[in-house]
């Protein structure tokens, strides 16, 4: 072959890898191409990751799938399988704008690996909700099935007597993947036995107990999961023998300015955790969004971190019956220093509590969804700052049919709105939330509370963008690369 085939075939590949198909399956963000050569389109695949839901025998599990638009759109797959097995697809959806359930009340459930490609990618979603009656793991765990990464930051884990907190750990590709597992607690860094260079085997998901780990026994930790090589799903299970178990869910990047959406009117407890990855210590200034603005938690206005350091702060039962979320901004005194936080919410008294974690969480860009919404069990939690802002709602049909229902709201600036969304067909359903332009920045979760025997059984999922629609580069045409 001459220099001017060869020329000709690399300007050909050239163009393809610039025009091919956008994928959402973690790693770099392509939305970081320049707006004035790129396009927004649509991502063509979507990988999500589930981890193993419960060892216990008590334990049921949902899997809620969906994908916002109409549902008569068509062209494309969703579903998901076990890890390191070949079966039936789990949950297959066929449209997107109606979701599908799958249910299992197998101990030894498997991670699931799912892919969705066509009009079923954008914005696909699944959640995971699994109540488990009887137990020390007792209560309702729920998450939003993961993208896979290659970094996550986890504040608010444990190895304090009592709680039992596992690193679920999933890889969705065929070659192994290879994590390190850094642990900080009040003193700094620990030092771990088994912490790096743990190995997740293709397609499988690996428990990691942290407690096994280290040897000490530390109330509150920021663990930073790092992949070395390949990519994985990450989240901690956590148990509390006195107050139920939820899954504790990566928190944001680390940054300058934090919002926690949606802390229950009634929380008995809240406590906030806060680590500092930078080389300076940070501090910090709260405020909690209520219904009618922000105000300041009293004796709790500010926050000294030390660098490298887990700082941890009991805020008691600061929404005083009302939902709220917490503003969390570095001091402009000096040069504003990046954070990692997430906050541990107890609701109920004495033997009958429940816990979930509401980690600090991205901002709605353009559009998030989040799946099984129950008519009387669901809590939707709207936070805007900067300015008011417009978002439109729409609650899909149910699982047993009906149809959509939207409406548009108004969020103040500093302040949280708090609705339950309604559904007009029967069954589990989705909630899509779109802020309209022109407005500020909108923060959102959703509380799902599923009570039984007396014990308020609860989950909180928070809502960052879907990255749905990713920035494509401009291909053209341009001979003069043919010359050589």
């Amino acid at each position: 072959m001459n220099r001017s085939t060869i020329s000709l075939a690399g300007a050909v590949a050239a163009l393809v890898v610039l025009t091919g198909a956008a994928s959402l399956t973690g790693g770099s963000d392509s939305s970081a191409a320049p707006a004035a050569s790129a396009a927004r389109l649509p991502v063509q695949r979507t990988t999500l990751l589930c981890p193993p839901p419960s060892s216990s025998e008590f334990a049921n599990t949902t899997y809620t799938s969906f994908t916002p638009g109409s549902s008569g759109a068509g062209g494309g797959t969703a579903s998901l399988v076990p890890a390191a097995a070949k079966a039936k697809p789990i949950a297959p959806l066929t449209a997107p704008g109606k979701p599908v359930t799958a249910t299992t009340d197998k101990a030894d459930a498997p991670a699931l690996i799912g892919t969705a490609d066509g009009s079923l990618a954008p914005g696909w979603t699944v959640q995971q909700s699994t109540v488990i009656d009887s137990g020390a793991a007792r209560g309702l765990l729920g998450t939003s099935c993961l993208v896979p990464d290659s970094e996550f930051w986890f504040a608010g884990a444990s190895t304090a007597a009592g709680r039992q907190d596992y690193l679920q750990l999933v890889n969705p590709d065929e070659s192994p993947a290879v994590v390190d597992v850094q642990l900080y607690g009040k003193d700094g860094q620990l030092k771990a036995s088994t912490g790096d260079g743990i190995t997740v085997p293709g397609d499988s998901a690996e428990p990691v107990l942290l407690s096994t780990l280290v040897a000490d026994k530390e109330q509150d930790l920021t663990l930073h999961v790092v992949a070395r090589s390949g990519r994985v799903g990450a989240a901690v299970q956590a148990t509390d023998s006195n107050k139920g178990a939820d899954w504790l869910p990566a928190a944001g990047d680390p940054a300058t300015s934090l919002v926690m959406p949606g802390i229950p009117g009634d929380a008995t407890d809240v406590r906030l955790v806060v680590f500092d990855p930078s080389g300076d210590d940070a501090d910090l200034t709260l405020k909690l969004a209520t219904s009618t603005g922000s105000i300041t938690p009293a004796g709790n206005e500010t926050l000294h971190v030390k660098s490298g350091m887990t700082t941890a702060v009991d805020l008691g039962d600061v929404t005083k019956g009302e939902i709220g979320s917490l503003l969390i901004s570095s001091s402009t005194s000096h040069s504003p220093v990046p954070v990692v936080a997430a906050l541990r919410v107890t609701r109920g008294k004495g033997s009958s509590q429940d816990l979930a974690f509401l980690p600090a969480t991205a901002p709605v860009d353009t559009r998030a969804t989040v799946a099984d919404n129950r008519a009387k069990g669901s809590t939707l939690a709207l936070t805007a700052t900067g300015k008011d802002t417009s978002v439109k709602i729409t609650s899909s049909a149910g699982t047993s049919g009906g149809d959509a229902v939207t409406k548009t709201v108004t969020v103040k600036a500093g302040s949280t709105l708090s609705l339950a969304p309604q559904s007009a067909g029967g069954g589990a359903f989705a909630v899509t939330i779109e802020p309209q332009p022109g407005g500020g920045t909108v923060y959102a979760s959703r509380t799902l509370a599923l009570p039984l025997d007396g014990i308020p059984m609860f989950t909180i999922q928070t809502m960052p963008d879907d990255r749905g629609m990713v920035s494509v580069p401009k291909a053209g045409s341009r001979l003069q690369i043919l010359n050589h």
